[in-house]
């Protein structure tokens, strides 16, 4: 525990300085416990979801065993969880809200291990997200740091009973309703089994490597659009259909989201690839944007890609005609 933090440390924070997510768990009490073992100043930061009856107590244990590991502050941060996403995406918007608030300057880490790599790996295949899914967590995505990501979930349990510390047991962590659950309790240990013992650190090793890869593709992608583009707001469809497509592709993405399109989805990218790749005279993409009464949408015009904005009422009463 302590060697992955302190590398981390040297990696990224060398001034040693961090605020710390405490949740009362076993994950993050052992990151809490090695950050002050090896850091200069931690600040613990408790989010309090008021989900369960007793979050409030649980949060402030959770804060008073921070300051007794030596935490130079600890504060509970209470949030509403919205419903956009379902409960489990909400509450992790509120809770990265609330942390980012509160952190100042500071780095905050979590306590993300091997296994919730191996995990979000698993749900990234599944769900069929591409590449920049399937590379997981990074260790460090500003102003985000997870030095455990090395580390085995018994690993931060063993440190927290050798440390005498009780962590807290979520019971949403035991939730069936839960997709990432379900792959930790059924999916994954079938898997363990299947593979030797060996499928978590397979799965985490696959992230790694595929991170490294994702950032060489950008890399090409933002020589592409400085090529394309002599205007930002225009590409140039012979120069991005002249590209290798996993490259055309990132350039559009990140096209779309330079030009305010807030979410960008497989679907948009497919359909604004084919405007470049299979051009038939189609009419433009709908992507989300806008605002009230516009919506953006991209189309193709003398051989260029625009992002417009088209109205929305004029769309409506297209479609219901």
């Amino acid at each position: 525990m302590r060697h992955a933090v302190r590398d981390w440390l040297a990696r990224y924070s060398a001034a040693g300085a961090v605020a710390v997510g405490v949740s009362g768990g076993a994950d993050s009490l052992a990151l809490t416990a090695a950050v002050v073992a090896e850091g200069t100043a931690v600040d613990a930061l408790v989010v309090d979801h008021r989900l369960q009856p007793g979050s409030a107590t649980v949060a402030e244990t959770a804060a008073r065993t921070a300051r007794a590991l030596g935490c130079r502050s600890a504060r509970v941060l209470a949030v509403e969880v919205g419903r956009e996403g379902g409960m489990e995406a909400a509450a992790r918007t509120a809770r990265y809200r609330a942390l980012d608030t509160a952190r100042g300057a500071l780095p905050v880490l979590l306590g993300h291990t091997l296994d919730d790599q191996a995990e979000t790996v698993l749900l990234g295949l599944g769900r069929g997200s591409g590449a920049r899914s399937i590379q997981g967590m990074a260790p460090f995505d500003d102003p985000w740091g997870r030095p455990l990501l090395g580390v085995r979930r018994d690993t931060t349990r063993q440190f927290c009973a050798d440390l005498g510390l009780s962590p807290y047991e979520d019971p949403h962590n035991f939730s069936p309703e839960f997709t990432r659950v379900r792959l930790r309790t059924d999916v994954l240990p079938v898997l363990e089994d299947v593979l030797g013992g060996t499928a978590a650190v397979a799965l985490a090793r696959t992230a790694e490597l595929l991170r490294e890869d994702n950032a060489a593709l950008d890399e090409f992608a933002a020589g592409l659009l400085v090529r394309a583009g002599a205007e930002p707001a225009e590409l140039s469809c012979e120069v991005l259909a002249g590209a290798p497509a996993a490259v055309r592709r990132r350039a559009v993405r990140a096209w779309l989201l330079e030009r305010g399109v807030r979410v960008v989805t497989g679907a948009h990218i497919r359909a604004v690839d084919e405007l470049v790749v299979a051009w038939r005279g189609q009419g433009g993409v709908a992507v989300s944007g806008g605002d009230r009464g516009t919506r953006l949408v991209v189309v193709r015009e003398h051989g260029r890609l625009t992002l417009a904005r088209a109205d929305r009422a004029s769309r409506d009463r297209r479609e219901t005609s």
